[in-house]
């Protein structure tokens, strides 16, 4: 099957990657990565989230970092909000675009947003109507698509039903999330091709994990399902704080790096994300799961590897 020509990253480490860090990394550490994500080619990065401090407590500096980073011509920087305030607080700390957070599941949006799904579905229209009054729009993160937590296999009715609602409500981009890593290739085919059938003119995007070692997989599997919008977090570092058990979200620069070796462009410096992924295993303390940070890209094997032979005496066979 043919694959898109290029594809779209919206880098989502600085907030869904460092949300579970606590207080453990400081303002002034956040605007310097997310100043060196964007001058990596990135066209999108998600900030931070203006949620409750109580809930998250590491997004707590949220008008702090927004107003801190450098803004460099032609990134979006977003900022996921879970409600009319966090839009309004969003809004007025200059966000550039708002992603609103629902889940599929009635458990697991209750847990997170303390809301009835069809109770989201009302308060993406406020944000969407507080997002076009300062000029920009809201787009929607739609969790637990392919597996609950709390309510385990989740039916293709019950996530196209929500989407209804979403679509009725204004939505025009959605990103479909494996928040916790439980999708393989083939249900995400199916699932997207559904998702198009329905509604062939929604902007669609793919969020995973790699909580079981299928986060490249699934994003192959979207890339033959025509799918050219995906979010990846720097150094593969990140965790939902309310879905148990979660790990990090696929990682950007080993993404950007499969996406290269393929031909599909993504505009993006792979050295300089390297080197984004290689700060934010400085700025955690721990080894990241980045496979670039820890063996480097093809590209630069085989070069040194092409070097090396011509530096070599030819051995008579």
């Amino acid at each position: 099957m043919e694959l898109p020509a290029s594809v779209a990253i919206t880098e989502v480490g600085p907030r869904d990657g460092l949300q579970s860090a606590g207080d453990a990394i400081s303002t002034a550490s956040k605007i310097q990565l997310v100043d060196a994500l964007a001058r990596t080619g990135l066209r999108r990065i998600e900030v931070t989230s203006f949620v409750h401090p109580k809930l998250v407590p590491s997004m707590a500096d949220a008008e702090q970092v927004m107003g801190g980073i450098t803004r460099m011509p032609g990134v979006t920087y977003t900022a996921l909000v879970p409600n009319a305030r966090g839009a309004e607080r969003a809004v007025q700390a200059g966000a550039d675009e708002l992603n609103v957070v629902v889940s599929t599941t009635e458990t697991f949006n209750h847990r997170n947003l303390n809301m009835r799904v069809t109770e989201s579905a009302e308060a993406y229209r406020s944000i969407a109507a507080i997002a076009r009054a300062a000029g920009t729009r809201a787009t929607i993160g739609l969790s637990v698509c392919f597996g609950c937590p709390y309510e385990g296999v989740v039916p293709l009715e019950r996530l196209l039903h929500v989407l209804e609602l979403l679509v009725e409500a204004g939505a025009e981009e959605i990103a479909l999330a494996d928040t916790i890593g439980v999708a393989n290739p083939r249900q995400v085919q199916e699932i997207v091709r559904a998702v198009q059938q329905h509604w062939p003119q929604l902007e669609l995007g793919l969020h995973f994990h790699d909580t079981r070692g299928l986060g490249m997989a699934n994003v192959l599997a979207g890339l033959e399902a025509g799918v050219a919008r995906f979010d990846a977090s720097v150094g593969g570092i990140g965790a939902c704080p309310f879905a148990p058990g979660a790990t990090g979200n696929v990682c950007t620069e080993d993404a950007v790096h499969m996406l290269e070796l393929m031909g599909v462009q993504t505009d993006i410096n792979l050295d300089a994300l390297t080197a984004c992924g290689a700060l934010v295993q400085q700025l955690v303390g721990h080894e990241v799961p980045s496979r670039m940070v820890r063996a480097g890209s093809v590209h630069g094997l085989l070069a040194r590897l092409s070097d090396r032979a011509a530096q070599a005496p030819l051995t008579p066979w």
